[in-house]
Order: C-alpha cells, then structure tokens, then sequence
C-alpha cells in the first residue's frame, strides 16, 4: 500500500498529490517493488533487505539516492507466545524526496514526535528515533512479564513459564544486536552528515539520537544479561518444586502405611493372643496401636526434619 506525505507548517501531512515529498509503502506488493526498481532505480537487493527481519542495520550509497536500513521492533501479537519480534525498514533517499519501506505499517507516523519536522532529512531521523522509544516501551514490558513469569514459577511445576522466559531471553538477544546495529548506522550518519544534508539542528538531533540509542542499547544488554543469569536457577526452583511434591507424596503414602500394616497384622487367618467373643476392646486396642504407629511415625519425621 502506497501514501504520500508532505510537510506543512513542520508537521507531516497525509497528501494525495502526486508531487510529495515523502513516500511511503507499507507492505509493497510485486507491482510497486518492479516501479521501485524499475522507475526509482532502487537496488532490488537493498529492496529486500528493507523487508528482510535479519538484515542488519546500514548505510549505503547508489548513484541517484543512499540507501538507508534500520531496525525497528514489531507490534506485539498474543500469538507471537512471548516472543518479540524485530523487522527492517528501508529509506530510500533522493535529492528531493524521500521513499521508506517497511513490511507493515503499524502506525509509523502516528504520535506527536512528527509535529516538528521540515525537511526530508530530519523525517529520517524521527523515523530511527521513534524505533528506539519503541525498542525502549518494549524493553519495559519484557521486564515486567519477567517479574510476574518469575512469580509463576516459583509456585509452578510446569515447564510451560519456564519455556515462555527462555522466549524472552531470545527476544532481548535479538533486540541487543539490532539496537547496536542501529548505532552503527547512526555512527556512518554522523560521518556522512554533509553527504546527506543534515543542518545545524538535525545534527543536534542525530547527536541525541545517539545517545539515546546507546542508552537503550546498554539497557538491553543489562536486562538480557540479568534473565540469561538467573535461567538456570529458576530451571532449578521448578526441578526443587517437583522434588518437594514428591517428598510430601512419599511422606503421605509411609503415613497411610504404617497404619495399614498394624491393622493388616491383627486381620491375618491366623490364631492371635487377644480374646475376640463377646468383647469390644480388641477392636479399639487395635485402632490405638494404629494411631499410635502414626503418632511415631510423625515424631521421628520432625525428629529427624525432613
């Protein structure tokens, strides 16, 4: 799908003008991509590479436009099962306009970071830092699934919180080399700045997209070190939570045991000292000598802690 924006006022507007400054095709289909290469003389290997999840992060130069790629996360989806995902983005930068591509739209110029814009260039650099605020919003969210995962598997048994925390540790993975991608290309930005146009005040906004990025890639780094360090302990509290059930059933089953046996012992097709005919009391002397078989049994089990 194709829509054309331009810049009124140093907002971005939605245009149907064939003229716009900016372009923008979410999720291209076959046509559009051959009237990218074809017309706009886009290289058809940097094309897909803006619509390829595993592509790294880059800055690349082509007679008539540079081609930039950066990495930017997905909307989350419950059936996604815990695991967030990272996609590519393509801008295509011409001398007077410019032409992104990305696999899905999700909104990309929603929100009031786009009420200060005024050139094409400066859309570039709302572009990167709008995926590091997502990366970021993402990032609080694993943590807080994290703690309450944590939470579940403390008192759980089964594998299945186990399984969704290893999903989030490979999604920080992913998140941790794509932000650092991401600063990569914005280093060769700094370094091409005059190449590309940015003025005085783009640079200054390149510089604190820097910075943010970097934040946000140590922040990444700090959460993915945190859950991979703590899997193993927390495969352990499941494995301890299947040992203490099954201590507690081996307890049970001894506790019913043990009485089962005194009373098995006196019930036998054999002759045993206790007069039965007429009389009551054997039946209760039993029954004591099972109760107080348990009560033993329960002492030696404190006794002994267990």
């Amino acid at each position: 799908m194709m829509r054309q924006y331009s810049i009124v006022d140093r907002k971005l507007v939605e245009s149907p003008d064939g003229q716009c400054p900016i372009t923008l095709y979410a999720g291209p289909t076959e046509a559009e991509r051959r009237q990218l290469i074809e017309e706009l003389k886009v290289d058809e290997h940097t094309l897909a590479s803006a619509l390829d999840p595993d592509e790294l992060a880059r800055l690349e130069f082509e007679p008539e436009h540079a081609a930039i790629i950066f990495k930017r996360p997905r909307n989350y989806s419950s059936v996604d099962q815990f695991m967030f995902k990272v996609s590519s983005a393509g801008v295509f930068f011409f001398r007077d306009h410019i032409v992104i591509v990305v696999g899905e739209d999700g909104n990309l110029f929603d929100g009031i970071q786009w009420a200060r814009v005024h050139s094409p260039a400066g859309v570039i650099l709302k572009l990167i830092s709008r995926a590091i605020i997502h990366f970021r919003e993402h990032l609080k969210a694993i943590s807080m699934i994290s703690d309450e995962l944590q939470g579940e598997i403390n008192t759980s048994m089964e594998n299945k919180h186990l399984i969704n925390m290893f999903a989030l540790q490979k999604s920080l993975v992913y998140y941790v080399n794509s932000i650092n991608s991401n600063g990569a290309l914005l280093e060769r930005l700094k370094v091409y700045a005059s190449k590309i146009g940015f003025d005085t005040e783009e640079l200054e906004i390149l510089d604190d997209i820097t910075i943010e990025n970097s934040q946000c890639y140590r922040q990444a780094e700090i959460y993915s070190n945190i859950l991979a360090s703590l899997m193993d302990a927390r495969a352990s509290i499941v494995s301890n939570n299947i040992n203490v059930l099954m201590k507690t059933l081996n307890i049970i089953t001894i506790a019913i045991m043990v009485p089962t046996f005194v009373v098995s012992a006196f019930s036998m097709n054999v002759p045993l000292p206790l007069p039965q005919e007429g009389r009551q009391w054997p039946f209760y002397a039993i029954m004591g000598l099972a109760v107080l078989s348990v009560a033993g049994f329960l002492w030696f089990w404190r006794k002994k802690k267990w």
